[in-house]
């Protein structure tokens, strides 16, 4: 996701430029799947556009693995009993509240990890982040990410192998959904943690990172200017009393994967006719050449 400035004409904020983009994208893809139109709707074709500095080819390449991996992974039939051991604890969940723009708000506490499954806690980790897009207000592309260092060590980092992985799917499938990373009272032993960390992530990613402690006036100023303080839990510093609870958020998530069913489960019945006639519809990704410039 690194951007370099180019001779180029483009201006991003000109509407019909952009427009242009996006159905110049919108050819070069080709037949889709029932489930990969659905997908490629103008916002998302505007995101990968966006992602890849409003490259074309760069944009198409990036796409079009994404519809490979969401095909392969299935990401869409994944269901709440499946990965709700995962959230016993509430390590991770959807907030109750929005940020200041109506954004989804996404907790996360990793001194609450209580597993140890590789395939687990990604499946956990897509079936959150797809449930936050689910739950997007119109107009919304974007989450926020609130995560919580309170009882953090070295011995409840995530494995490399791990954090490889998650930043590889959130920084190549899903672009540009990210607001902002607000990072609650990390210790100064995540700084060597981090600097592992930041060498997946691109800048732009990096530069969404906010570090923010409790005792520092300054710093929770950042979160404020995200998040109205009336409606931050207390743990966090703001005056909302409100506790995770795991059979609540089980009975909300359950509703959810009825929306998730009614959104995506006739497109997946059309998806194997069209497999079993004419094999499956999900772009082939052909070879392109190095784009990068040095």
């Amino acid at each position: 996701m690194f951007r370099r400035k180019h001779a180029s004409h483009f201006d991003s904020t000109d509407a019909d430029q952009r427009k242009a983009k996006i159905n110049e994208l919108k050819s070069a893809l080709g037949p889709l799947s029932a489930r990969g139109e659905k997908y490629c709707s103008v916002a998302c074709l505007a995101r990968y556009l966006e992602a890849r500095n409003w490259n074309v080819a760069k944009a198409r390449k990036m796409l079009e693995e994404s519809l490979k991996w969401r095909a392969a992974y299935r990401l869409e039939d994944i269901r709440w009993p499946e990965v709700s051991v995962e959230s016993e604890t509430g390590k991770m969940y959807r907030a109750s509240f929005q940020d200041r723009e109506g954004r989804p708000v996404l907790v996360m506490a990793p001194a609450k990890q209580n597993t140890s499954s590789h395939e687990g806690q990604i499946r956990f980790l897509v079936y959150t982040l797809e449930n936050a897009v689910l739950n997007l207000p119109e107009g919304q592309e974007k989450m926020v990410w609130l995560i919580d260092f309170t009882g953090w060590t070295m011995a409840n980092a995530v494995p490399i192998k791990t954090a490889r992985e998650s930043t590889n799917i959130l920084q190549n499938h899903y672009p540009e959904r990210l607001a902002v990373a607000l990072l609650f009272n990390p210790p100064k032993v995540f700084e060597a943690f981090w600097k592992v960390v930041k060498y997946f992530l691109d800048p732009i990613s990096i530069e969404k990172v906010k570090f923010v402690y409790l005792k520092d006036e300054e710093s929770m100023k950042v979160m404020h200017k995200y998040i109205d303080p009336k409606v931050i839990p207390v743990e966090f510093g703001g005056k909302n009393v409100v506790v995770y609870n795991h059979e609540q958020y089980s009975e909300l998530m359950t509703k959810d994967d009825i929306k998730t069913a009614n959104i995506w489960g006739e497109d997946a019945k059309t998806d194997h006719v069209n497999h079993v006639i004419s094999g499956p519809l999900v772009p082939e990704v052909t070879p392109l050449p190095s784009l990068l410039t040095t």
